[in-house]
């Protein structure tokens, strides 16, 4: 019998070696069914190391559409890392939250069994729109009429999650029901309201080059849905906070 060549087996190239890192995570997305859109976080499905790999492909394909956009990046000393200063900003900071996980958020009973409207905004917010990956920027409020089994987070804590939801490619529209939807999962208030109003530099910067169109958008769950009162004081609160 022939004794295996251990040497040479241990120097055979990986079977992945040289597929794109992009594709393996693409691929385990597929095979769980899981959807990536743009506003959908991924972070599940990069094994640990990936980012790094996943910044050197970013950086590779815009350095090639610099290139397509016919910019000499060897000699403008503009533009020789903009490749790769574009690819960190994508993957760590306007579009984070697809590849990083939720921020740690500490979570407290309501031990006072508190049952009052609190309202907390405005909260800055920063995204980009999915069509045209513009810059979106704008303000949110957030109202939560607790019940005594609802669990409570921090002042802060409400601007790392929306900030997290926000760091995406985004809809305003789909943005407002992702932040209700991630708040009411994390508290169990009895009501819930989320009002959004931000501009949109893809009517401001392109297209029409709108400067003073806004948009507002609201989503109301629970009490807030049910009670025409509660939903009025909280709105009357919020403009007065906004004039």
């Amino acid at each position: 019998m022939t004794t295996p060549n251990l040497r040479a087996i241990d120097a055979a190239p990986d079977i992945d070696e040289g597929t794109p890192v992009s594709v393996k995570i693409r691929e385990r997305l597929k095979e769980a069914q899981q959807r990536f859109h743009a506003n959908d976080n991924i972070a599940e499905f990069i094994e640990p190391g990936e980012l790094e790999k996943l910044l050197d492909e970013v950086q590779d394909k815009m350095a090639g559409v610099l290139s397509s956009l016919v910019i000499d990046t060897d000699s403008d000393h503009n533009t020789q890392d903009t490749a790769r200063r574009v690819a960190k900003m994508y993957l760590h900071e306007i579009f984070k939250g697809r590849y990083h996980k939720a921020p740690a958020v500490t979570e407290f009973p309501n031990a006072e069994r508190l049952n009052e409207l609190m309202i907390v905004g405005p909260i800055t917010v920063r995204s980009a729109c999915s069509h045209h990956l513009c810059p979106i920027m704008g303000k949110v409020w957030i109202g939560v009429m607790p019940n005594e089994h609802s669990n409570l987070i921090g002042l802060s804590k409400y601007a790392r999650l929306i900030d997290w939801i926000m760091s995406r490619p985004q809809i305003q529209e789909e943005a407002v029901t992702q932040v209700a939807d991630l708040l009411q999962s994390r508290m169990q208030p009895d009501g819930l309201a989320v009002v959004m109003e931000a501009d949109h530099f893809c009517m401001q910067w392109r297209g029409v080059k709108d400067m003073d169109s806004k948009m507002i958008n609201s989503v109301m769950r629970g009490s807030f849905l049910k009670d025409p009162n509660l939903r009025r004081e909280f709105l009357a609160l919020v403009n007065q906070r906004k004039s």
